[in-house]
């Protein structure tokens, strides 16, 4: 095992981890962030979505020992009482049906929206259609994402 320093939602961390672990379960087994989400475990679904120096990263392919001193945002890392736009777009739309892969979709709209704060619908389709969503809420998500635009992310 080896020691990590990480810095994650703004606070530095000091963890033990072989390094070829999973940021997914230094973040969740370690920090205890469970935000983050693991389901397919090979980097398809998103719902392990965080950011990475702003980047829409995915979490559950992503080793420890790739880290080094990135910025690593989750979603408990947006905001501590649901006020980033984002958020608050998810909840206005209601996009949430199940809520499983939320997590992650917001995390990727957090990216896209960093990178481009005025995107289209083609560009949000982009951006987003490699997040799966089983509820198939995917027009409440673009009508969110477009919402926390107009808001200013």
């Amino acid at each position: 095992m080896e020691t990590y320093s990480i810095i994650v939602n703004g606070q530095q961390y000091s963890v033990d981890a072989e390094p070829e672990t999973p940021l997914l379960w230094v973040l969740r087994d370690t920090l205890a962030l469970t935000g983050t989400k693991y389901s397919c475990g090979i980097g398809q679904c998103g719902s392990c979505t965080v950011l990475i120096d702003g980047k829409a990263t995915r979490s559950c392919i992503t080793p420890i020992s790739t880290v080094g001193d990135a910025q690593i945002i989750t979603i408990e890392g947006l905001s501590a009482d649901g006020s980033h736009p984002l958020q608050k777009a998810w909840v206005e739309e209601k996009v949430t049906q199940c809520g499983y892969c939320q997590p992650g979709q917001i995390m990727s709209a957090a990216g896209l929206l960093a990178d481009n704060p005025n995107p289209t619908d083609e560009d949000i389709d982009a951006a987003m259609g490699n997040v799966l969503c089983r509820c198939g809420t995917y027009q409440r998500i673009r009508k969110a994402i477009h919402r926390a635009a107009e808001t200013g992310v």
